[in-house]
């Protein structure tokens, strides 16, 4: 599993996630969502312990108006010759809360397990591509970038070089994501949201720093592949706990 730890300078931005959306429109206070909180039988099991510092909050921030999120989203990605399940939850830790009343985020980790490419010796292991915008609005859910480090399956050939992947931080796959499931509640106490996201936009370019594999990789990975040609579906569970 690859962890990207947070770095300050570019993880601190404006965020409103849907947990903004149902607290303030008084979730706290009993008021009933749209379509009602169903408690599951099964809640996943969040992990907190990657939660921003309140000392890593922006300057100027309440904790006491603050809160962290622990995102588990699965779904299918087809990018290119790749169309495979995420059987394993990808895991996004931020913070998120006003200062000077503007909305902000500060990223705190994301987590993913490999992805095995069917037909290939090959894994995808999704990993943060140093944005994040989730300020909703009309017209998207928020915003994302990822990169896929490529790997091998356990037990075959050597895996490629170091640092080979599909995107880099500067090149980063960005989705710009869609509702597909409205928000509905399933806990209260724990908080818990739900919803169902998609975007079926995005580019995908090819393969970099991958040596003198590169080619023959983006030929197994069907990449560069244009926009439209790609789609990236995710059932997103959220885990929500204040910093008080």
């Amino acid at each position: 599993m690859t962890t990207n730890r947070r770095t300050s300078n570019r993880a601190v931005r404006r965020f409103a996630s849907v947990a903004v959306g149902v607290l303030l429109a008084g979730l706290t206070l009993g008021a009933a969502p749209a379509h009602g909180a169903e408690r599951t039988a099964a809640l996943p099991t969040f992990d907190f312990s990657a939660c921003p510092t309140v000392d890593e909050l922006p300057a100027g921030a309440d904790p006491g108006t603050w809160r962290c999120e622990v995102m588990h989203a699965k779904g299918r990605l087809r990018m290119g010759a790749v169309d495979e399940p995420l059987a394993e939850p990808m895991r996004i830790t931020f913070a998120e809360g006003r200062v000077n009343g503007e909305f902000r985020q500060v990223f705190g980790e994301m987590t993913a397990a490999p992805i095995r490419v069917g037909g290939t010796p090959l894994t995808l292991t999704p990993r943060y591509g140093g944005f994040s915008d989730f300020l909703s609005d009309d017209t998207r859910r928020g915003e994302f970038a990822l990169t896929f480090a490529i790997g091998r399956a356990h037990g075959l050939p050597a895996a490629p070089s170091p640092g080979c992947s599909v995107g880099r931080d500067e090149d980063a796959i960005h989705l710009v994501l869609k509702d597909t499931d409205p928000t509905r509640v399933i806990s209260k106490d724990p908080l818990v949201v739900a919803f169902g996201t998609r975007d079926a936009r995005f580019a995908a370019p090819g393969t970099s720093g991958c040596g003198p594999l590169g080619r023959a990789l983006d030929r197994a990975l069907g990449l560069p592949s244009a926009a439209g040609a790609n789609t990236f579906d995710m059932k997103v569970v959220v885990g929500i706990r204040p910093y008080a």
